[in-house]
């Protein structure tokens, strides 16, 4: 018996270890975002909304790319505005998409196989339709 829980310790350990789905991706928790944003922080949001999405809210100085989904090579060549952008600066790149899920996740790979350091690269969590703090958004 005493065998049976240490292996089942050990797995439960090495479980745990493990990055969790989606661990390949870099994402920025909104709690975290909202204090880069009213610290100031030197970044580069780039947003993969559709443009009547964009309209309703963003972010200031946000990039306006309508490249959502990503998935085509035409909708990924929208981010080549980014890319160039992200290129010629050492700042942190964060994309929102409107839920960070699929989107964002072809956005980053997207930029990452441009070149752009994947240190660098971050999604926002939840994305733009989970922002809890529109206080710091630009709406309409």
């Amino acid at each position: 018996m005493k065998i049976v829980m240490a292996v089942l310790m050990l797995v439960a350990a090495l479980v745990s270890a493990m990055p969790a789905a989606g661990g390949e991706y870099r994402y920025v928790t909104q709690q975290e975002f909202r204090g880069w944003i009213e610290n100031g922080k030197q970044m580069i949001i780039v947003d993969i909304q559709e443009p009547a999405e964009f309209l309703k809210q963003h972010f200031r100085g946000s990039m306006e790319t309508g490249a959502f989904p990503a998935k085509s090579e035409k909708d990924r060549r929208k981010l080549d505005g980014a890319v160039k952008k992200a290129a010629a600066s050492t700042v942190d790149v964060v994309i929102v998409c409107p839920r960070g899920g699929g989107g964002a996740k072809n956005s980053y790979d997207y930029l990452k196989e441009r070149g752009i350091d994947e240190d660098r690269l971050h999604i926002l969590e939840k994305g733009m339709q989970g922002w809890p703090y529109p206080d710091v958004t630009v709406r309409r």
